[in-house]
């Protein structure tokens, strides 16, 4: 994952920040934006299925569907580190690793986002939980993602199963780019049970036998 390093007054398409003016001479710290690169490789257990799947956008916490990268320093306090940001809000990171990983699988009939006006035989809800670095009482955090999901039979509604999802990657040191890597491994790794889980949980799906 390469981080990008712009002027702070430059990123102001991506996050609008007070006081940060384009025409003035003041200079400002550089932000740094990461953009995490998923790419999961199908494993040999998930099956392939001929129905089809819709992606809805990902629900979550305000502070959490936020390109900040929050960091929990101590237990029951949120902070965001300075100076970077992620390229997208958490959900779409989630939403976006999870689709390509489907798509690219080869497993699938055909997957697609909500937002896209396509009717699939099965619907992914999920809710993000948490995407944070957490130091839980250690001298380095560790990259924490938390996702609640189900799957939902879209002719009734039915939602076939619900299971929750947490990976926890140590960072191998305190500093961003170190913690950025780590959510990179922990995205990764979430995204891999999720489709994993989508896939195999579908094909046992009685609805789609018949």
């Amino acid at each position: 994952m390469k981080p990008l390093r712009i002027p702070f007054c430059l990123s102001l398409m991506l996050l609008v920040v007070p006081g940060c003016s384009i025409l003035g001479s003041e200079q400002r710290d550089p932000v740094t934006i990461y953009s995490p690169d998923i790419r999961v490789a199908p494993e040999a257990s998930w099956p392939s299925v001929p129905w089809t799947l819709v992606i809805a956008k990902p629900t979550a916490a305000r502070v959490v569907d936020s390109p900040r990268i929050s960091v929990r320093p101590v237990p029951g306090e949120l902070q965001v580190y300075r100076g970077a940001t992620w390229a997208q809000p958490a959900t779409d990171l989630l939403q976006d690793a999870i689709q390509r990983t489907l798509e690219d699988s080869g497993r699938i009939g055909a997957v697609a986002s909500a937002d896209a006006g396509i009717l699939g035989d099965y619907k992914l809800v999920m809710d993000l939980r948490r995407f944070e670095a957490d130091y839980a009482g250690e001298a380095t955090p560790s990259a924490v993602v938390e996702v609640s999901a189900k799957l939902v039979y879209n002719r009734d509604q039915r939602v076939v199963a619900s299971r929750t999802f947490l990976s926890r990657q140590p960072a191998n040191g305190a500093e961003i780019p170190q913690v950025a890597a780590a959510f990179e491994q922990a995205l990764a790794a979430s995204t891999r049970d999720i489709a994993g889980w989508v896939l195999q949980t579908g094909y046992g799906d009685t609805p789609t036998k018949r």
